[in-house]
């Protein structure tokens, strides 16, 4: 099954709690991550804010977990679909051109979507339930 997650899906499954079951399932490759290079950049420098504590060989680790089992697209349409939040529009342009079926995020702006294009948008437990 072939995903975009939203940083703040990453950031949590990083963090621990329930939505560590996500980052294993992606360890253990139960899902295909897709990622733009923007997406990517992103999750790390998220993940290397001050306030999270993740060391730097931690955040080594997920960029190369993310270079050896990520499949990185590059979009060519830029889409416009978010107006509330316009950074958002970057996991739906990944998700069409990596050809996805679901979006997983935390962000009421690309939930209250519900679908674009035929990609589901869900929540990270819904997507974690889909993984059972």
């Amino acid at each position: 099954m072939r995903v975009v997650i939203d940083t703040n899906v990453i950031v949590s499954a990083y963090l621990g709690g329930a939505l560590e079951t996500i980052l294993r399932a992606f360890k253990a490759a139960r899902f295909q991550l897709v990622v733009s290079q923007a997406i990517a950049d992103e999750y790390l420098s998220v993940l290397a804010r001050p306030k999270f504590k993740i060391d730097q060989d931690a955040l080594d680790d997920f960029a190369a977990l993310l270079v050896s089992h990520a499949e990185f697209v590059s979009p060519e349409e830029t889409i416009h679909a978010v107006s509330a939040d316009p950074t958002d529009n970057k996991f739906l342009e990944a998700a069409v051109a990596g050809n996805v079926i679901y979006v997983v995020s935390g962000d009421s702006h690309l939930l209250q979507l519900k679908t674009f294009r035929g990609i589901a948008i869900i929540p990270a437990r819904e997507f974690i339930a889909r993984l059972d």
